[in-house]
């Protein structure tokens, strides 16, 4: 509102009436949305920029109705600023030892080699840009509402593992599970104990972050089907880890230093001599 010089205003606390006209503004128009889609006989998209220009194409077409009211009301409207209104909103924040920043009373995970680092973040409507000076160092989507995680394994299982006792307790321990697969397996871990269960299965993330979390997904659910104890040992046999590309063997070079000889005053074929026209110096 400060920007285009406006004077806000707010309606009564519990008088819902007050909100009518941008309620029943929203309300038809998802109507009007819901009757376009039926009329197109199919909800699907190929892509959200198709459904994008969807509702870009209906809120044309709805206006088009409005164009002489809008039109007498753009002469008593004011010119629009010249600096243009800053896209995103920007906050100061310090990355915890637990690899966390919060966020609008939302938590979100980051990667653990930013700890103790003061970033600077960008808050767009769905994303979220994490910036150390001037390098984007992380891209997240923005959460909904508030008190909302979102952790990811790739961030923390780097500190996790050193401590994987930790894991029993952690906060956001459900959001470790990166999939049903990785779920059960845990469960069927725990047959051993749970403390064992926690160690292998932090080794097993670990696994997943440094090679491939789909390859580990694979080898997990084979040995379920087997009904076999899905170890972190057995994981890591059945995972196709990269192999290191063998070396070529690199001759030893023949090295003839003997024109250098030629270059030290004193020498006996040295192009140095005062005694000797330097320019028609050869070596036979």
């Amino acid at each position: 509102m400060a920007h285009y010089g406006m004077q806000p205003t707010k309606n009564n606390v519990t008088i819902a009436h007050e909100n009518g006209d941008v309620e029943q503004s929203h309300y038809q128009f998802k109507k009007a949305v819901d009757q376009a889609l039926r009329v197109r006989a199919s909800r699907d998209f190929k892509s959200r920029e198709a459904y994008e220009r969807f509702l870009q194409d209906l809120v044309r077409s709805r206006n088009l109705k409005r164009s002489v009211a809008f039109a007498q009301e753009r002469e008593a409207l004011a010119p629009l600023p010249t600096p243009a209104l800053s896209p995103c909103q920007e906050m100061r924040v310090t990355v915890s030892q637990f690899s966390t920043i919060q966020i609008k009373a939302n938590v979100y995970s980051v990667p653990s080699r930013l700890i103790g680092t003061s970033l600077l973040v960008r808050l767009r409507a769905e994303t979220l840009e994490g910036y150390v000076g001037s390098t984007v160092a992380f891209t997240l989507p923005r959460l909904v509402g508030k008190q909302q995680h979102r952790i990811d394994y790739r961030h923390v299982i780097w500190s996790l593992v050193r401590k994987p006792g930790a894991f029993a307790a952690y906060r956001y321990r459900d959001d470790l599970f990166p999939t049903t697969t990785f779920r059960l397996a845990y469960d069927r871990l725990t047959s051993r104990g749970v403390e064992q269960a926690d160690r292998d299965y932090v080794r097993l993330l670990h696994l997943a972050a440094s090679t491939s979390e789909s390859e580990v997904e694979t080898a997990l659910a084979l040995l379920l089907e087997a009904s076999m104890l899905p170890s972190f040992d057995a994981v890591r046999d059945l995972v196709h880890l990269p192999q290191c590309t063998e070396v070529l063997a690199l001759s030893a070079p023949h090295l003839d230093l003997s024109p250098y000889d030629n270059l030290i005053p004193g020498s006996e074929n040295s192009c140095l001599k005062p005694t000797i026209d330097t320019v028609n110096c050869t070596r036979s």
